[in-house]
């Protein structure tokens, strides 16, 4: 995704607040960021487990897929910096091109694969077709046991999610999904979480997608099921629609000074979100994007004004 123009102006400010030590794993002739990402990400919980993930993430869709030398440089940094600053939780698919291979090789030169919380998804009809992809995912993104396996936009569910449950029980993944990028699947999604053995739900939600606020995170609160957001920008669509408006000012009061960390923030104040997981190769909104997992979160309230401003006159 292409930066939209007033972030791009806001990452331009100079402050002079970035640390030396996050300086470096930016590229050199970057110039300082307007703001300090959080010395302690928010955590949050995964039901099933209790283990503490950061709020914020990473997507690899269309921001992965790649292979000229110059973004595979970019893509570099970005995970770099991405670990750098405590983001552990990275999502991919098979359905992403080249991404899962860009993760796994990106992470086994950095030697980060220790500090990441490595997801990806299933996208094939057949039980043995699945598990042939399933195992291409593990070969690709170097790992011997995965963290997360989803079934990706809840294709042929019930075959994947027999041998999930299968792959759980011996170890060779922790948790299991499902997934879908649509309001139009919520239900299903929903129907999913009430049959239990769900520990993950990926969906889509931001101010631009509010449908999940009608059933869906309830659901997944009652199923214990920890929630990963997608499509939290819409796909950039967000950040064209405040193209020229400022941020209030009383956006300062919950510690934002950009749109992406409005909209994040937005999205981590519901108390069901796990982690949402903005897609990127740029360390410069990495950067950005983890600063929004801080405190302090807005209340209902504030998120009510948030989502009110949001929808005014473009």
């Amino acid at each position: 995704m292409k930066p939209d123009p007033p972030r791009r102006r806001m990452l331009r400010v100079a402050a002079g607040l970035l640390s030396a030590p996050m300086m470096a794993h930016l590229p050199a002739d970057a110039a300082p960021l307007p703001f300090d990402p959080p010395r302690r990400p928010l955590l949050r919980a995964v039901p099933q487990s209790g283990e503490q993930l950061p709020a914020v993430g990473l997507g690899t869709w269309q921001s992965f897929d790649i292979g000229a030398a110059d973004e595979l440089a970019q893509a570099r940094d970005t995970l770099r910096l991405f670990t750098s600053l405590g983001g552990r939780m990275i999502d991919s698919s098979p359905m992403y091109g080249r991404a899962e291979s860009v993760v796994g090789d990106l992470a086994h030169d950095l030697g980060v694969h220790p500090q990441l919380f490595i997801a990806t998804k299933v996208w094939t009809r057949g039980r043995e077709a699945g598990i042939r992809q399933m195992e291409t995912s593990f070969d690709r993104l170097r790992v011997q046991r995965l963290d997360l396996m989803q079934v990706h936009n809840l294709v042929d569910a019930d075959a994947h999610l027999a041998t999930l449950r299968e792959w759980k029980k011996s170890g060779r993944i922790r948790y299991i999904g499902v997934t879908h990028y649509h309001a139009g699947a919520h239900r299903d999604l929903e129907k999913r979480l009430a049959a239990g053995g769900i520990d993950f739900v990926q969906l889509n939600y931001s101010l631009a997608e509010q449908q999940a606020d009608r059933r869906l995170l309830r659901a997944a609160a009652e199923a214990r099921a920890a929630v990963i957001v997608n499509r939290p920008f819409a796909e950039g669509a967000m950040f064209k629609r405040v193209n020229g408006r400022p941020l209030p000012d009383w956006a300062g009061e919950i510690g934002c000074s950009s749109w992406a960390q409005f909209f994040l923030k937005w999205i981590l104040g519901h108390p069901a979100v796990t982690c949402a997981i903005p897609g990127t190769r740029n360390a410069r909104h990495i950067a950005d994007n983890l600063a929004a997992a801080a405190d302090p979160l807005p209340d209902d309230r504030m998120r009510r004004r948030m989502a009110a401003y949001y929808a005014g006159p473009a």
